[in-house]
């Protein structure tokens, strides 16, 4: 982007998808803010499914959720090697 690592694309007044070019990119990483009750949500169905989730993109399978840029957020990974990214402000 022109002023950093991002370029941002406002969809609406709650979306804004975020560019960035990569060299050879293996799957693509989806970031999502969403509030506390969401954030509860999408960790349950994780949880009853059985797909792992980490607290860092390196580390989307230790099981935590002490996201390193918010108070709780989480990473995960699907079968075509997409990067989930879920985070919530409490």
């Amino acid at each position: 982007g022109r002023n950093g690592h991002f370029a941002p694309v406002r969809i609406n007044e709650q979306l804004t998808l975020d560019f960035m070019t990569v060299a050879d990119p293996v799957g693509m990483h989806l970031a999502f803010d969403v509030d506390p009750a969401t954030f509860d949500q999408i960790l349950t169905r994780l949880q009853q499914a059985g797909v792992p989730y980490g607290s860092r993109p390196t580390e989307p399978d230790n099981g935590r959720i002490d996201h390193p840029l918010c108070a709780r957020g989480l990473f995960f990974v699907d079968a075509a090697r997409n990067l989930y990214e879920v985070m919530s402000p409490a």
